[in-house]
């Protein structure tokens, strides 16, 4: 995953508040229990340092039931919240952080690798396009050709020519649509392509996609654009489809670090983004590390040992959660980020290098 949508965090700096709650609110009386849990968590952060300035912000955020979801991230700084996120489900561990990183690697994992793609609903009329990208979703409606799109099966001796009007209607929809979809996918570097819908039209706007997007190209058995259709069992199809990419992605990427170049370990990979070398970070997906590593003000200041941070002019290294670090410099180098469920290096951590 790319870390673009958290690199402008890390600016001026910090200290920062990080904090992950469950702020459920489906059963009776939960906003008393909200209420409570960042009460304790508020504690936490006190306790460590922050000021309530500092806090106030996230409160009445996290107490807005505006802003209400299974879970929450919120990060802040200066009294002012930066970034916060809604989770999906409810966080997998409730924490409070006042620390001179922000903490984003458990909303990064629990968040998951968000696939930008494209679902394809097609009949003989057009189509429905739906752009996935950057956690947004616009949607497209595409019906171009004026002109007959049923046959008749009447007969007659101008049924031959009215037949071939109608399939003329259908290609110039097609080709509308195959149009729209390969502009779209070509704009936001879409890994996936979900076609559904009438069997004639799917085949006749794969048919007119270019070869790199129909190499994309997932063909769905449910979905429609008659009226009524129900689009879930659909949008089950496209996300099973974003997953299995995102399998055969982590694959290929461990394959890429046996077959090198690749570093491993904490230290090594340090050194590497440090050099800008990265081209992948692949972390081990563990809630419970504790590990940590030595920075300074800049994103690529990291190291798990002062001295040598010193040596590279660090006046006054600082200790800090590595992978707190890791992301800090991942962002910062336009590297990516992989978790992974297991990797065959110390410290749970290895990169994939450019060069």
């Amino acid at each position: 995953m790319r870390l673009d949508f958290i690199r402008g965090l890390y600016e001026p700096g910090g200290p920062y508040a990080s904090v992950y709650l469950d702020t459920d609110r489906s059963s009776e009386g939960a906003a008393n229990v909200v209420q409570r849990r960042w009460a304790h968590l508020r504690e936490l952060l006190a306790a460590e340092g922050a000021p309530p300035e500092a806090l106030d912000p996230i409160g009445e955020l996290m107490l807005d039931p505006v802003w209400a979801a299974p879970g929450r991230a919120v990060f802040a700084r200066e009294g002012e919240v930066v970034l916060t996120e809604p989770l999906a489900h409810r966080p997998r561990r409730e924490t409070a952080r006042w620390s001179p990183l922000p903490h984003v690697v458990p909303l990064l994992a629990q968040r998951g690798e968000h696939v930008p793609h494209i679902e394809v609903l097609a009949d003989r009329a057009g189509g429905d396009v739906a752009v996935v990208a950057d956690g947004q979703r616009r949607e497209l409606t595409v019906e171009v050709a004026e002109g007959p799109i049923q046959k008749t099966g009447a007969g007659g001796w101008s049924q031959r020519n009215f037949e071939r009007e109608v399939e003329e209607t259908w290609r110039r929809n097609a080709v509308a649509v195959a149009e729209v979809v390969e502009k779209e996918a070509h704009g936001v570097g879409a890994e996936v392509v979900v076609l559904a819908g009438d069997p004639k039209a799917r085949a006749l706007v794969t048919d007119h996609l270019a070869k790199d997007v129909v190499r994309r190209l997932t063909v769905a058995e449910h979905g429609s654009r008659a009226p009524g259709a129900d689009p879930h069992l659909f949008r089950q199809e496209a996300d099973a489809a974003c997953r299995a990419w995102v399998e055969r992605r982590c694959v290929e990427l461990l394959g890429a670090f046996a077959a090198g170049p690749a570093v491993a370990g904490l230290q090594e990979t340090a050194r590497a983004l440090r050099d800008r070398r990265v081209g992948t970070v692949l972390l081990r997906d563990d809630p419970s590390s504790t590990a940590t590593m030595w920075i300074g003000p800049e994103p690529t200041q990291l190291s798990a040992d002062p001295a040598e941070l010193a040596a590279w002019g660090v006046k006054e290294p600082v200790r800090e959660r590595a992978d707190a670090a890791i992301a800090r410099a991942v962002a910062a180098t336009d590297a990516e980020l992989w978790f992974v469920d297991h990797i065959d290096s110390p410290d749970g951590i290895g990169a994939v290098l450019r060069f």
